[in-house]
This record gives structure tokens, C-alpha cells and sequence, in this order.
């Protein structure tokens, strides 16, 4: 089966250069997974990014029998970014791969693995708080709250009470590098 590639653009021209590059690089991802059925690959010139670097952004969405993987990457040129969303892509298939083959070393399939006669077990998974933590929470205002989150090498959140309205705040790092403020509003 001939693996078909749809390529979508928003804000960028499509140049005939830019389409036979996706075309020739997206065709290699068969003989990685031969699974994959449909390629939808999307491009985009995002003008209002913050950085430079972040203005193209290519997309891979890939459709197969059982299976659907998405890869997105942002870079300074189209020809990059799609560069990097199929090298990511790749790596999401070798896990993939390596999540639904590696495991029976056999080569039997799972149907022949487990015969009519075997008792087969649904187990389901525990779902349990793996560690709690308690922490005094002092009053302070969300500038103080940032500089605590970088002072404690806190990466991706900081929980504070905060000063100013008196609840309690979820200070994050965005995607971008700027900051979000979770502030609850109790029903």
C-alpha cells in the first residue's frame, strides 16, 4: 500500500521546492513503521511568535492501522523545522515500535500467545499517590512567588499563598518562557 502524504499551509506559500522536500522526507517514515497509512503534513508561518527562531512550525500527523503519532517542531526556516519534526517522529515510531513488538520475543502474536484456554486476568491499574509532601506556606505577592520558584530551581511550577488575594496561587513556565498564574475561583 502506497502511503499517501497530504500537505496543508497556513501563511506560507507552498513553493513546488518546499512540497518534492516534505514529499521526499516524509516517504522514508515507511520503512521505518510499513504500518502507516496517511501522512497529513501541515506548515505554518506563525508572524506573532515571540522569537525568531519559533516562526515556522511544521506538524506531522501519521495514520496507520491501530495508530495515530504527531510530532510538531518550530525552527528559523520551514526546511528546519521539518527537518526536526521528522527526526521526532521517528523517535516516537522507535517507541512505538518498541512498546508493541520488543515485548514478545517470540514472534508470536498476541492471538496464538494466549490461547482459548488460558484464563486471561483484567487488571486494572492502581491508581495511588506515589509520595505527599507537606510545606508551610508563607504570604507573599506573585513577583516574591517568581523569584522563590527560580531561587528554589523550581522548573515547571510553584504553589504560594498569595498576599494580595489571599488564595492560594499555581505560579508556571510556559512553553514560551513566560510565566502563568493559576489563581482558583471556588464555586
Amino acid at each position: 500500500m502506497a502511503l499517501q502524504i497530504n500537505v496543508f499551509s497556513k501563511d506560507l506559500k507552498l513553493t513546488d521546492r518546499i512540497n518534492d522536500y516534505v514529499m521526499k522526507k516524509v516517504s522514508k517514515l515507511e520503512k521505518f513503521l510499513s504500518e502507516i497509512e496517511e501522512c497529513r503534513v501541515d506548515l505554518a508561518h506563525v508572524k506573532s511568535a515571540r522569537n525568531a527562531n519559533d516562526r515556522h512550525v511544521a506538524q506531522l500527523t501519521i495514520r496507520g492501522k491501530g495508530l495515530i503519532l504527531r510530532s510538531e517542531e518550530r525552527a528559523d526556516n520551514i526546511f528546519a523545522a521539518i527537518d526536526e519534526s521528522i527526526d521526532k517522529m521517528i523517535r516516537q515510531i522507535e517507541r512505538f515500535k518498541g512498546k508493541h513488538y520488543r515485548n514478545r520475543g517470540d514472534g508470536v502474536s498476541a492471538g496464538e500467545a494466549f490461547s482459548e484456554e488460558t484464563e486471561i486476568e483484567e487488571m486494572e491499574p492502581e491508581l495511588r499517590i506515589a509520595r505527599r509532601k507537606s510545606f508551610p506556606l508563607i504570604p507573599m505577592d506573585e513577583m516574591e512567588a517568581l523569584e522563590q520558584m527560580q531561587l528554589l530551581g523550581h522548573e515547571n511550577f510553584f504553589v504560594f499563598y498569595n498576599a494580595n488575594t489571599s488564595k492560594i496561587n499555581v505560579l508556571y513556565l510556559r512553553r514560551d518562557g513566560s510565566y502563568g498564574l493559576i489563581d482558583p475561583i471556588i464555586d
